[in-house]
């Protein structure tokens, strides 16, 4: 019988409670990152690059390539100190700052990039084995290698690291045995500073320049985002992305300058285009040099493997994608299981298709638009100088810029047509996002951006001299007293504020009311966003309707983005008619033109087709050439409803029997031409006022005209939208509006 003692309870207590495992910076970000950096063209393809850039030549693309993968580490680095990053890497930073549409439009991509990668670098494996093995199968290589790191990294990504230490330790070997290779092979001292560029045993050494050879070589350094990828099983991310990516970027970045001082001495130019193999047959010892070339490439895919089901995992758990539930599913150890079997079965398919080519450069491009973009959103989050933005790791303005228009310039120099390929499918992928409306709930800096462009727009606006006729809109403040005050207006006010008008929703309620109010209100508003329709609500606690009105008008006078109308909504209750009677007359001292509706009860807005536009003849007789009088909101009123109805619009010229018609018509064609309506527009002219025409039979969904304060009587107005079955709209000028502007 077993007596347990302290310690062995001790155990079993962790072994119950231990979560999913976490790793620290050397296991978790360093060792994959610089595994995946040391790959495939440092063994085959530096020397070529040496032979035909020279040494100098050379150490410059490394640092040009390796100098954009470093800004964008350290733009990297310093935002990952500013969040709590999540699981996806990149695919958190970006939808922490630009949203989840941005972060998915880039995600879904990097995601397929990252899988087919696990392709190539199996590709790789093969041609490194079948160097040694010439007569086995490329395709059982191939099924082989993709079974043994499927294995690997079902086991755990424990085990999958561990691995890759023995991995590290071969690569290291095979660095010292190409070191030692002078041991048997005598330094060249008069090596090539600067390169002929004499091109490639593929194009028959036709000759190439300095920027094909950096195309070449610059997917080398695209595997600064390995460790990144294991966001979210880091013990401590804002501590281990910084300082396990930068240390592998700039230890790297040491080797591949140190191997092409290697290759340079180890030799000639000829040699060096010409024989790919030369790190082989030259090294001290051959086999630990292969060794490592196939290390490297299985560890690349290794950690590929890896990484991609973190990425597929993110966007299945933000709900990106398709059986989201499956896909963020996680089994007792934290594996992203399910992400791996869909992540393997895309893998094995494409190493069924043999050859990726084709492909091969869209791959390039997505990492490099994933590394721009991450540039993109430190120079955002810099520029906005919000004081969210308090990263741990501060780098100055200019590396995320550097490292933005450097990653832009890769892509175009590599490969212009395949650039403009893959920006566009991130567009596409963005677009059809953002169709999804995504709520996150921890936010993003987008507000903020919006924001501080609106500040900068509202000083540059405050330097330029005042254009309120050229820029007018219809900003309205809708006051409410109750939430059928706006529900039975909706329709109209849509059809006003669409598409660059705004709505100012102004509730009036007693503290007890208050609440209900609120959120009844909030329901209206969200109708008009989702609509595309900018409007804001707020409830005013009290019973006094005219003083709060005036008080309210008065104060949003001093806010930049101003109302500029007010919109009332008659009931058939009367209760409110000396109030708006009142506020009318003083709209205009306080700088507000104003609606007033009066729907008629039994059809409303009928079928928004047929409009009618009231003028008085002595105001078109006499209005100024600059300017008309009175009727500017009506005009541009029915202008604004013309256009979103797509309505036929009649304009009725109201005589007193004084006008001659041969005058009165030249009249009428100068405010044709100088309120720049369509001449397809019919006019008709009506002897008396809207009284004496009600039985005319000149019908339509929706009546506009204008009043003066002081000449109006409200029940008036309603007896003359009972009398004529149609509804009104009664429009008062400020005195800013402009038809002819």
């Amino acid at each position: 019988m077993e007596v347990k003692t302290g310690s062995h309870i001790e155990k079993n207590i962790k072994e119950a409670t231990a979560g999913p495992k976490k790793f620290g910076t050397f296991q978790g970000v360093f060792t994959p990152t610089t595994l995946t950096i040391l790959g495939v063209i440092m063994y085959l393809r530096e020397g070529w690059v040496v032979g035909n850039a020279g040494l100098m030549g050379a150490i410059l693309i490394i640092l040009l390539a390796s100098g954009i993968t470093f800004f964008t580490s350290l733009s990297m680095s310093s935002i990952t100190t500013n969040i709590r990053i999540k699981a996806g890497g990149a695919f958190s930073i970006i939808s922490q700052s630009l949203g989840l549409e941005a972060g998915g439009a880039i995600g879904i991509p990097l995601f397929l990039a990252q899988t087919i990668a696990v392709t190539l670098y199996i590709f790789g494996f093969r041609e490194g084995w079948l160097w040694i093995f010439n007569d086995h199968s490329p395709l059982i290589i191939d099924l082989v290698s993709f079974a043994l790191i499927f294995g690997v990294a079902y086991i755990s990504t424990d085990f999958a690291f561990k691995i890759q230490y023995i991995i590290l330790a071969i690569i290291f070997l095979s660095l010292i045995s190409v070191g030692l290779a002078f041991i048997e092979h005598p330094a060249i001292t008069d090596f090539q500073l600067f390169g002929k560029y004499p091109g490639s045993p593929e194009n028959r050494f036709q000759g190439t320049n300095f920027w094909l050879v950096f195309a070449v070589y610059f997917p080398a350094v695209t595997g600064v985002m390995a460790g990144a990828n294991m966001s979210g099983d880091l013990k401590d991310p804002r501590f281990s992305i910084p300082r396990g990516t930068l240390s592998a970027v700039i230890i790297c970045t040491v080797i591949y300058i140190g191997m092409a001082i290697l290759l340079a001495m180890l030799g000639t130019p000829d040699e060096l285009v010409s024989n790919y193999n030369i790190l082989i047959d030259k090294a001290f010892w051959s086999p630990i040099v292969i060794a490592g070339l196939l290390g490297a490439t299985f560890s690349s895919a290794l950690s590929s493997l890896v990484g991609a089901p973190r990425i597929l995992y993110a966007l299945g758990a933000n709900k990106i994608l398709f059986k989201n539930e499956m896909l963020s599913h996680t089994d007792q150890k934290g594996e992203p299981k399910n992400a791996l079997y869909l992540t393997s079965i895309i893998v094995l398919l494409s190493l069924l298709l043999r050859d990726l080519n084709a492909i091969a450069p869209l791959l390039t491009m997505f990492f490099l638009i994933t590394y721009a973009m991450i540039n993109v959103v430190v120079l955002i989050e810099q520029g906005l100088s919000q004081v969210s933005f308090r990263p741990t790791f501060k780098v100055p303005i200019i590396i995320p810029l550097l490292g933005s228009i450097g990653c832009f310039f890769a892509m175009f120099i590599i490969n212009a047509t395949v650039s403009f390929i893959s920006v566009g499918l991130v567009v596409a992928a963005y677009i059809l996002l953002m169709r999804r409306r995504f709520a996150n709930d921890v936010g993003d800096s987008r507000s903020g951006l919006f924001n501080a462009l609106a500040e900068w727009s509202a000083k540059m606006v405050n330097k330029l001299p005042v254009a309120e006729e050229r820029s007018w809109q219809p900003n309205m403040i809708v006051p409410a007293q109750n939430i059928a005050d706006v529900v039975r207006s909706y329709k109209i006010l849509f059809s006003l504020a669409n598409p660059k008008g705004s709505i100012k929703i102004l509730g009036f309620a007693p503290k007890e009311r208050r609440e209900i109010m609120t959120k009844r209100l909030l329901e209206v508003r969200n109708h008009f966003m989702q609509a595309e329709i900018s409007s804001i609500h707020t409830v005013v606690e009290g019973t006094d309707f005219l003083s709060g009105m005036i008080a309210s008008m008065q104060a949003m006078r001093a806010t930049f983005f101003r109302p500029n109308t007010i919109f009332l909504s008659l009931t058939d209750e009367h209760s409110n008619d000396e109030l708006y009677f009142d506020l009318l007359s003083q709209s205009k001292k306080l700088g507000y033109g104003a609606y007033l509706y009066i729907p008629y009860k039994k059809i409303g807005l009928g079928l928004e087709s047929t409009l009618n536009l009231w003028i008085k003849a002595e105001h078109i007789i006499n209005m100024d050439k600059k300017k008309p009088s009175h009727f500017n909101l009506s005009l541009l009123t029915a202008y604004i409803l013309r256009r979103n109805w797509k309505a036929s619009l009649s304009i009725n010229i109201m005589l007193n029997g004084k006008e001659d018609k041969d005058q009165m018509e030249f009249h009428v064609q100068r405010l044709y031409r100088l309120s720049r309506l369509p001449i397809s527009i019919p006019h008709r002219y009506w002897e008396g006022g809207l009284e004496s025409i009600i039985q005319s039979g000149t019908r339509s969904d929706l009546n506009i005209t204008y009043m003066l304060p002081e000449k109006m009587e409200i029940a008036k107005l309603r007896s003359i939208s009972d009398k004529m079955e149609s509804s009104f709209l009664f429009t008062f000028d400020s005195g800013i509006e402009n038809a002819f502007a």
